[in-house]
């Protein structure tokens, strides 16, 4: 699996207890947190994208990010925090009584890049068995992204295509036609 470590530990620590207190937030006065740039190191303001998973009894209870940054890092964290838990369509929103039964997880972005050209589904399908990467995969209006966490789950890269296929909304053996536009990309991943 693809993951970086770019972060130091300190800087992590920041950024899961941000995700914590935002949510703490939201719940007392319904208000966003408000962080001063100036204040945070230079790794936390960098424009980079970020996605914000939620975690309850090791089961996902939210997740929602932005693969290309528009965006600092801990303001990524502040907004996708509050859109994993009150707006992602698979689940109910969060409500107090869970957050202390809540584990967050972050995923950094970084930058990109179209994979290479394959001749064959085979050739395809080797390559990120080998590699792992987190992938986007686009056709015409219809794209999905699975992070690079998700081959714990779908540990072979054709249960992995499949299922992102299904996500996009396309017939999940559509990445055999070899006329997907498939990104890969890695993560900086840390949680509690």
């Amino acid at each position: 699996m693809l993951v970086l470590c770019f972060m130091n530990r300190e800087d992590q620590k920041y950024l899961l207890q941000l995700a914590r207190r935002t949510l703490e937030k939201h719940f007392q006065d319904k208000e966003i947190l408000q962080i001063e740039s100036d204040d945070l190191p230079t790794s936390l303001t960098e424009i980079k994208g970020v996605f914000v998973s939620l975690f309850k009894n090791e089961e996902l209870r939210g997740c929602i990010g932005n693969l290309k940054g528009d965006q600092p890092i801990f303001q990524g964290v502040i907004e996708n925090s509050l859109a994993s838990a009150l707006f992602d369509p698979r689940f109910e929103p969060l409500t107090e009584d869970e957050l202390n039964n809540v584990k967050i997880e972050i995923s950094v972005i970084e930058p990109m890049k179209e994979t290479p050209e394959f001749q064959n589904p085979k050739d395809l399908l080797d390559y990120l068995n080998k590699n792992h990467p987190g992938i986007l995969i686009k056709k015409e209006a219809f794209q999905a992204t699975f992070l690079p966490q998700v081959w714990k789950e779908l540990t072979t890269a054709e249960d992995f295509l499949s299922h992102l296929c299904i996500k996009a909304g396309l017939a999940k053996d559509e990445w055999k036609k070899m006329d997907l536009d498939i990104y890969e990309y890695k993560v900086n991943n840390f949680k509690e």
